[in-house]
């Protein structure tokens, strides 16, 4: 275990239970503090910029709050960002890294669920969906002991307690909602990586749609808090858990994988409107929320206070993907204001190594398998097919902020390369990087999932084998594209 972890053991506990001794007194002084979390989330918003969406209460959080452009979260996949940004810890440092592990393992100490620190400083912490009578997601790749929360509504704490909540929404996850307009999938704008393809712009569409609804329930939240007397002492946070559900997006380290929303609405609306610059990951939310809470930030955690006055941002953010599903993977990226990293461990894979997930979710992969078939598939969205993928890459974020260009073996950019390889093998030393340890019970975990991805299949009438144009007719059937 790290020294850091051993050395700040007693001192964290020391100061939990100091504080522990006084918290009654001063409970009903603080804020509430409220986590919106939306799955698979990129900033396609209208608060963003972004065209062709109608977001009008998420909006409405930016104009009362501080609206974060450069949020980030440090996995691309649920199970492993919702495990850091929970305790504030890099997954990879808490072995929480593969995605939905079969075995999991306490926290190693002191770590423990910021849940935790605030319930025993006196929060009424609950997890719920937007109707507040169901449990939330959880999602974690470690084991407790009792309960992380203590129940799905915060009316029902004490008088005067104040409250921790996390409303998780399921949206805009898929399987998406159809939207209504017919005309939508036309006008929609779709990245250079992926193939011109009415089945991929209907794809696309109804993700859009599926943000509207999620919007909605943002609305629900936000109506709750108010009919209640709370909002204007409730600190809200509105962030997704990692990127877009679309291929190159959740599950890689590329900025659809990584990058979110992140809207912060302080009590009475201060800063309201802010847009703030600063590089942020979504540890440093649950570093900020503890900051609140009147707690200090323990010094195991790898999240700082965004909060904090004295806060410039990140010059660096890191990220980390692992397994996923039947997928086995080893990934790791830096990024800086205007550069990202990225090492393969397994250069040997192609960027479209197998995955049940993926072929059951992304109907833009089989898009571009047909075309590739054909000999259709070029430019941009071919570099993605390749056999085998570079053991590094790096881009240009400014000039290509598509990540489409790898610079990796430009001699014009070796200093940077050089920098950014150098303070991801500082960093992967720095937290243990666990990734590197084999996972038990691994080929029970991979048929396992094998097993559920020929299942849906089969639902779906169709086969393992079933060939990419034949998949291709049931994918323009079920998206209404003729």
């Amino acid at each position: 275990m790290p020294t850091l972890f051993r050395k700040s053991l007693c001192a964290i506990s020391l100061a939990i239970a100091l504080f522990a001794t006084v918290q009654p007194a001063i409970a009903e002084d603080r804020p509430n503090i409220v986590w919106i979390i939306a799955d698979d989330l990129g900033p396609e918003l209208r608060c963003y910029g972004y065209e062709g969406v109608s977001t009008p209460h998420i909006d409405r959080i930016a104009t009362e709050g501080q609206l974060f452009r450069r949020a980030f979260s440090t996995a691309p996949v649920c199970s492993s960002s919702r495990s850091a940004f929970i305790t504030g810890v890099y997954q990879t440092r808490t072995g929480t890294h593969q995605h939905r592990t079969e075995v999991k393992l306490p926290l190693p100490a002191p770590v423990v669920p910021i849940t935790k620190l605030l319930r025993d400083a006196g929060y009424f912490v609950t997890n719920s969906n937007s109707s507040f009578k169901r449990p939330g997601k959880e999602d974690y790749n470690f084991s407790h002991d009792g309960k992380l929360f203590d129940g799905t509504d915060w009316s029902k704490r004490a008088e005067a307690q104040p409250f921790f909540a996390q409303i998780q929404i399921h949206e805009p996850h898929r399987d998406f909602v159809k939207t209504n307009d017919i005309h939508r999938a036309d006008n929609v704008k779709i990245p250079s990586y992926y193939p011109e393809h009415p089945v991929i712009r209907a794809d696309w569409a109804e993700y859009l749609a599926t943000i509207e609804v999620l919007d909605k329930h943002v609305g629900q939240v936000l109506a709750k808090l108010e009919k209640e007397g709370d909002l204007d002492n409730t600190i809200v946070f509105f962030f997704g858990d990692h990127g877009r559900p679309h291929y190159r997006g959740k599950q890689w380290l590329y900025e659809g994988g990584l990058h979110t929303p992140l809207i912060v609405r302080l009590p009475n609306k201060q800063h309201a409107g802010q847009t703030r610059q600063e590089m942020v990951s979504l540890i440093d939310v649950s570093a900020a929320t503890v900051a609140a809470a009147g707690l200090p930030v323990p010094e195991w955690m790898d999240g700082r206070d965004l909060l904090a006055e004295d806060f410039a941002g990140r010059e660096i953010i890191f990220g980390a993907r692992d397994r996923c599903g039947d997928a086995v993977d080893r990934i790791r990226s830096a990024r800086t204001d205007q550069f990202k990293y990225i090492v393969n461990d397994f250069p040997e894979l192609p960027y479209s190594q197998r995955s049940g997930y993926k072929e059951l979710q992304y109907p833009g992969m089989t898009v571009a398998r047909v075309l590739k078939q054909q000999g259709k598939l070029t430019g941009p969205p071919a570099l993605f097919w390749e056999k085998t993928r570079p053991a590094e890459e790096l881009y240009d974020l400014s000039a290509d902020p598509e990540e489409i260009n790898n610079l990796a073996d430009d001699p014009a950019y070796s200093k940077q390369l050089e920098m950014l390889r150098a303070e991801v093998k500082a960093w992967r030393a720095e937290t243990n990087d666990q990734g590197l340890l084999p996972e038990p019970r691994l080929q029970e975990t991979l048929e396992a999932s094998r097993r559920w991805a020929d299942n849906v299949m089969k639902r779906r009438g169709l086969s393992p084998e079933t060939s990419p144009a034949e998949y291709l007719k049931w994918w323009e059937q079920e998206l209404g594209v003729e």
